[in-house]
């Protein structure tokens, strides 16, 4: 499919400014989508059909990062909630569509206007200390997610009676050549075939005769089965961590940046990011439900181990066919988890270490960028062919860390949407600020409440997230009514750099970062600075707790 029919007559007239901060000169040019193409100087298109036709050409980044998000640690963990809770965690995912859609869209506008990776920014706006804290803490966690992406490799195949010493190496060897043909297309059709086997999960909901009514009560019904206790806040965090993980902010912002994206095409990006949130959590809630479906009320249900014995289970409970449907939706999450967690930490190389970076080349053009992502593939799958290893507790305790670890990453995500300098008109409305506030507060509390009832084994934790909420809900309003009022007395002009005052809105599409060589580093008030050291420790203490609770979980089975 191909959308030049969108170019003006006169396109040398109508073309937008070069990015200037573009590092490599691949994240230049035309839009070559798996679906379509678009030219450098295509205009927005006015028809329905070309609208359509752009959406096409322009989707991806949004639908990959997403689906990839429904990866083998995804899988194992929503069929554990439905396995040991039932439907009494399906709530969890409704409310994780707006953190999705707000994180994500942060990040699309940040890729399309400055150009530059979400590593890079980090590191050039707040320093090297913070940029390690940052792009340090992403390289250990999509570690450790690559080696559960093979995990589920291992179950999945080995659930057809394949060996792990031939599937592994296998999918491996997969991973690596899809990356590396120096066609994005090519790369982006190989994740499109991904996305579209994700949709496997509504057959095997189908086959576990699921009952509407008990679904939307608890699609609507914050509960948990046995009640809020260390065990269950483990999962919830571990669902958040899944369906909202860190890399999915670098690897976006990178992907955006790669299939050449301008601001001129943000409000399609925004769809696709729209409309891969929906995908994931249908996804999830087909797995959920599945799971609570097939093992309630029999001798399995609470008895979740890992997702191998998921696919067996339901081999045993609704017939082979749901065994084979479980593990093929497993292989297939494990290829496109690997895919794009990989590729997050590769981009995040190429940006920190300023070597190209890009899809666009092969091998000879990207050593590091290639080589990075090939070297994290066959380290992590050889950790993985090391026998006795307790595949269910470190899939879980993966994805509860991802959970942890992710306010950090999102209070730098909102930093940077709030720098005029970096987004100009494209910084955050005072609305979305408030929101993103809120989704902050929500998953340190989550965090807090772990942390809580490991140390205090015995303390209620009903009680104790009401309070930590009503002291979050009186934070939030007190901050808001000092930022009202501090936004009632500036009424001067916005603080930005020698050209990059915006422009009127008609031309906002226009607007992209000057060089960051030339903008000079925001300073932090004292406030901001004991916050930030606070948070870090806070979150090194969570994790050493997080790292308690799994061992005590893994000794527990």
């Amino acid at each position: 499919m191909n959308t030049t029919a969108l170019a003006p007559k006169n396109p040398a007239v109508l073309a937008p400014p070069g990015r200037r901060n573009v590092l490599d000169d691949a994240h230049l040019g035309d839009i070559h989508g798996a679906l379509g193409t678009l030219r450098a100087t295509d205009i927005r298109p006015r028809s329905r059909r070309r609208r359509l036709l752009a959406l096409l050409a322009i989707m991806g980044p949004g639908l990959i990062v997403m689906v990839g998000d429904n990866d083998a640690g995804g899988i194992a963990t929503y069929s554990q909630a439905g396995q040991n809770y039932k439907l009494t965690l399906l709530w969890t995912l409704l409310l994780l569509i707006p953190v999705l859609v707000v994180n994500q869209e942060m990040v699309v506008r940040l890729g399309a206007v400055t150009g530059v990776g979400h590593a890079r920014l980090i590191i050039e706006r707040f320093g090297k200390f913070w940029g390690a804290f940052s792009v340090g803490d992403l390289f250990i966690l999509n570690f450790l997610t690559i080696v559960t992406e093979f995990i589920g490799v291992a179950l999945a195949l080995g659930y057809f009676g394949v060996s792990n010493y031939i599937a592994v190496p296998v999918a491996a060897g997969a991973l690596i050549a899809m990356t590396m043909t120096g066609s994005f297309r090519r790369w982006e059709r190989f994740m499109y075939v991904f996305v579209v086997t994700n949709f496997i999960a509504i057959p095997l909901a189908i086959l576990s005769h699921p009952h509407l009514e008990p679904i939307l009560h608890a699609a609507v019904t914050p509960r948990v089965a046995g009640g809020f206790n260390s065990t269950s806040m483990l999962l919830i965090i571990a669902i958040v961590g899944t369906t909202v993980a860190p890399w999915q902010l670098f690897f976006q912002q990178s992907n955006v940046i790669d299939k050449r994206i301008t601001p001129r095409w943000i409000n399609y990006e925004r769809a696709d990011t729209v409309i891969g949130s929906v995908v994931v959590i249908l996804g999830a809630a087909a797995l959920m439900v599945a799971s609570a479906f097939a093992f309630g009320g029999t001798k399995l249900q609470g008895q979740f181990a890992d997702a191998g014995t998921v696919a067996a289970g339901l081999a045993h409970t609704l017939g082979p066919a749901a065994g084979a449907l479980f593990a093929v939706a497993l292989l297939n999450a494990a290829i496109i988890g690997a895919a794009a967690v990989t590729l997050a930490s590769s981009y995040a190389f190429g940006d920190v270490f300023r070597r190209p970076h890009s899809l666009h080349h092969g091998l000879s053009k990207a050593r590091l960028f290639h080589g990075s992502y090939a070297a994290m593939v066959v380290l992590a799958a050889v950790i993985v062919l090391i026998p006795g290893a307790p595949l269910g507790t470190i899939t879980t305790a993966v994805q509860a860390l991802a959970g942890v670890l992710l306010p950090s990453a999102t209070v730098f995500l909102l930093l940077l949407c709030n720098d005029k300098a970096v987004l100009g008109p494209w910084t955050n409305p005072t609305w979305l600020n408030a929101i993103a506030s809120a989704i902050v507060g929500v998953l340190v509390i989550l965090s807090a409440i772990l942390t809580a009832t490991v140390l205090f084994p015995q303390i209620n934790v009903t009680l104790l997230t009401e309070i930590l909420f009503a002291a979050l809900a009186a934070g939030l309003a007190a901050t808001g009514l000092y930022v009202a009022r501090g936004r009632r007395r500036d009424t001067g002009p916005l603080d930005l750099p020698a050209g990059a005052r915006p422009q009127v809105p008609a031309n906002r599409e226009h607007w992209t970062m000057p060089s960051l060589e030339l903008l000079d580093r925001p300073t932090w008030s004292r406030t901001r600075t004991i916050g930030m050291y606070t948070l870090r420790g806070y979150l090194v203490l969570a994790v050493l707790m997080l790292i308690v609770k799994a061992i005590e979980a893994g000794i527990g089975h």
